[in-house]
């Protein structure tokens, strides 16, 4: 054995284990350089995600998600996903967007999209996910660290077996790294744009509201009563086909009774009449005798 193989492995250090889990979405005010590589978190910085929702009531939702749509974008955001439900008789249908607003925008870019319509619903939670964002920084620097000494040893190795073992150390803190960097770009990502899910809907499927004075009250009786009658419009309109099959059996059973009735009642009177006719001196018989009169 030379004497570079009899000569003793140096100390790679702990690995640091890449992050399984954030723990939800986080926000990260931290971007990137010039170079792509990602910026230390300050311990001064706060890193935010905001998330949230918005129901808005609205004439064509459909017009309402293309003004929203032009909206982020001129605020530097974009649209994540669309989905449009096509109108339907009286109903004008609906849209939902899933929107990326720059942070800093946030709050001016929801007050355009509630001037849409009618705003029903908002909620937008946010986050601090600094711890977060520091522990990762921490593990990436540590392990670019120990990357950059792998990589300094394996230059200076002088045996196979050495080299070998530098190697399966450096591929394994090379997928480490690789990992947290991925952590790092989504959460960052996360921080410098908002997700906002934004749903338009017509007024067909607005919420309904509970009157709290006499004339929201009148009104909602009135409503009432005038849906009450279109229920009761349509349902005669489902019910009278069927009703017209039994009825023209029923009026052609009449018919044929009266009519049965009518032939019996012309056929008994003449036989009715020679009966008479035919027995002149029986009638005679039975008439009564007329009394003379006294003198």
């Amino acid at each position: 054995m030379n004497e570079a193989s009899q000569t003793s492995m140096p100390d790679f250090g702990t690995p640091v284990q890449p992050m399984q889990d954030m723990g939800g979405a986080a926000e990260s005010s931290a971007g990137r350089a010039a170079d792509g590589q990602l910026q230390l978190v300050a311990p001064s910085d706060r890193q935010v995600i905001a998330t949230g929702y918005m129901n808005i009531t609205v004439k064509t939702p459909r017009d309402a998600a293309d003004d929203a749509t032009r909206i982020v974008n001129q605020a530097g955001g974009h649209v994540d996903g669309r989905t449009e439900t096509a109108p339907r008789g009286g109903d004008r249908g609906r849209a939902d967007l899933t929107l990326r607003i720059p942070s800093d925008a946030l709050d001016a870019t929801i007050e355009k999209l509630a001037a849409l319509g009618t705003l029903e619903e908002t909620n937008v939670s946010k986050q601090d996910v600094t711890s977060v964002a520091q522990d990762l920084d921490a593990r990436i620097t540590a392990l670019q660290a120990s990357v950059d000494r792998l990589l300094a040893l394996m230059a200076d190795a002088t045996s196979t077996t050495d080299l070998i073992t530098i190697e399966s150390a450096l591929s394994e803190r090379q997928a480490n790294l690789e990992s947290l960097q991925s952590q790092r770009r989504s959460l960052a990502d996360q921080v410098e744009l908002s997700t906002i899910t934004v749903y338009f809907g017509s007024e067909a499927d607005a919420p309904v509201h509970e009157p709290d004075t006499f004339w929201s009250g009148l009104l909602a009786g009135w409503a009432a009563f005038v849906g009450f009658l279109s229920f009761l419009l349509v349902a005669f309109g489902v019910v009278l086909p069927w009703l017209i099959v039994p009825a023209i059996a029923l009026a052609l059973v009449w018919w044929l009774l009266r009519r049965r009735r009518r032939a019996r009642g012309e056929t008994d009177a003449p036989a009715a009449a020679g009966e008479t006719m035919a027995d002149p001196a029986a009638a005679a018989t039975e008439a009564p005798e007329e009394t003379p009169p006294a003198k």
